[in-house]
């Protein structure tokens, strides 16, 4: 800043801030932790060097960027981005799965219900002109025939959403032991 206060960097380096102070504009006195954990995790000479490799306009976004990972590494020395990164994944990955057995066991009760919409309509075809009996016997034909596999086909769906729900959950906790899934 080069008069008044000092910037955060000159500030807790305990130098003179110059007017053309790389750190000046991105680190203000008044806010001095946000340059202590830059400069903690990533030194700040290190720091210096990069935005002076930046043009300009992009140095902002990149102290931005900078901040956020000095912040993670604190939180998280190993991974740092990476382990937020791969926490939300997963979560993302757990979510996908839930939300996909929610829309079976829609499916399973849309079709429960789907018999009944069948019954209700087969008066309409028995009142159909006796011109079409014939066509109308192959429509009934095919209707008992839909009927009676339809009233199987939701438990044979229930038990896959609960059997799929476990495979999900058993290849989850594979992976959470062994960081891969065994079973291919």
């Amino acid at each position: 800043m080069g008069g008044n206060s000092p910037c955060a960097s000159c500030k807790l380096l305990r130098r003179r801030c110059a007017k053309d102070c790389i750190f000046a504009p991105y680190f203000p006195s008044d806010d001095p932790h946000k340059f202590a954990i830059v400069h903690k995790v990533f030194g700040a000479s290190n720091v210096s060097k990069m935005l002076q490799e930046l043009p300009v306009h992009q140095r902002a976004d990149a102290v931005s960027s900078i901040v956020y990972e000095a912040n993670a590494r604190m939180r998280d020395p190993v991974y740092g981005c990476v382990g937020a990164i791969s926490y939300l994944q997963n979560q993302v990955s757990q979510l996908q799965m839930q939300l996909a057995v929610a829309q079976a066991e829609i499916l399973c009760i849309q079709m429960q219900q789907e018999p009944n919409n069948i019954v209700v309509q087969n008066p309409q075809i028995e009142q159909d002109p006796p011109d079409h009996h014939h066509h109308n016997d192959i429509i009934d034909e095919e209707k008992s025939y839909h009927l009676q596999n339809n009233v199987n086909l939701p438990h044979q769906y229930l038990n896959f959403a609960s059997s799929s729900s476990n495979v999900i959950h058993d290849s989850l906790k594979r992976e959470s032991i062994f960081g891969y899934d065994m079973v291919s």
